[in-house]
């Protein structure tokens, strides 16, 4: 529950920032009438992103009868999750102070081509990071195993990250986006690295790749999966008492050059030139929109 909360406190606040800032210049610029094509957009990319999520489990547990296919296509999916996650945290940290320029500049090019324009751009806007949520989340999901619980955290993330968006909007409260995201994307890449063994595991147990009884370690005795401190290295780190030779190794190729590429200390960014967009969220002497300087906080 706790990991798939993370996942969607974490990507329902990212949509959420790209919604409040769109609307936010639309306010800014007199221009509200064009806040009922991008919220047509925006509930159309949740619709799909919710629908894509639907997809996914009707194909694996109806279409795919057999255990060995569900396998594989579990296992498949889960492995372009870690991708696609993986290049996304890279990519907003990369692109994220140029964020607000361009959402601006495409919102601008737009309104002058028409309403329908404007629902397309707030729709691709949202769409992206609702099909990436939908993917991870259904592999997280899949790789904590059945109940309510990781379903339960999930939505209760992606409340808890767009009440938080609403607030940041608001000026509520006070939140320095850059530190958010960076320490939330860490533990995103270790949930990621549990996500990636879980995939291989699942190829493995569908006849796709081999060695799925050659074991690193087996300590199903000292940590039973029924147990709770079991089941707390489950839920967070998605660790298995009967790890295979594969998984450990792709989780130490995985999880530590990782780690290391997205914490490495970055070339300081060049001073803008309002000199705002290093404040936190609702700082005192910001001169943009709260939610539009955390967002280009965010590296």
């Amino acid at each position: 529950m706790l990991s798939n909360y993370l996942i969607g406190l974490r990507e329902g606040l990212e949509a959420s920032l790209v919604v409040s800032i769109l609307i936010a210049y639309l306010v800014r610029t007199g221009r509200r009438r064009q806040l009922v094509p991008v919220w047509g957009g925006v509930g159309t990319a949740v619709v799909v992103a919710a629908g894509f999520g639907a997809l996914l489990t009707f194909t694996s547990t109806t279409l795919l009868a057999t255990t060995p296919a569900q396998e594989k296509f579990g296992g498949s999916l889960s492995l372009l999750a870690v991708a696609l996650v993986t290049a996304m945290i890279f990519w907003m940290r990369r692109t994220a102070r140029t964020m607000r320029s361009e959402l601006q500049g495409r919102l601008d090019s737009a309104i002058a081509a028409g309403s329908f324009a404007v629902a397309l751009t707030a729709f691709f806007a949202v769409g992206r990071e609702g099909l990436e949520t939908a993917l991870f989340l259904w592999s997280a999901v899949q790789s904590a195993g059945s109940g309510v619980q990781p379903l339960l955290g999930a939505g209760l993330g992606l409340l808890t990250g767009v009440a938080l968006a609403w607030l940041l909007y608001r000026r509520a409260v006070t939140l320095n986006l850059a530190t958010f995201f960076t320490w939330t994307g860490g533990l995103l890449i270790v949930v990621a690295g549990g996500v990636l063994g879980y995939g291989l595991h699942d190829l493995q147990e569908g006849g796709a790749l081999p060695g799925v009884a050659t074991y690193a370690w087996n300590v199903t005795g000292a940590i039973p999966p029924s147990s709770w401190y079991g089941t707390l290295l489950k839920g967070i780190f998605n660790f298995s008492p009967d790890t295979t030779v594969l998984q450990a190794v792709s989780y130490l190729l995985y999880l530590p050059p990782v780690l290391y590429f997205f914490f490495r200390r970055s070339r300081p960014a060049a001073p803008t030139a309002a000199g705002t967009l290093a404040l936190p969220v609702g700082a005192p002497g910001a001169t943009t929109p709260a939610v539009a300087s955390g967002a280009d906080a965010r590296r």
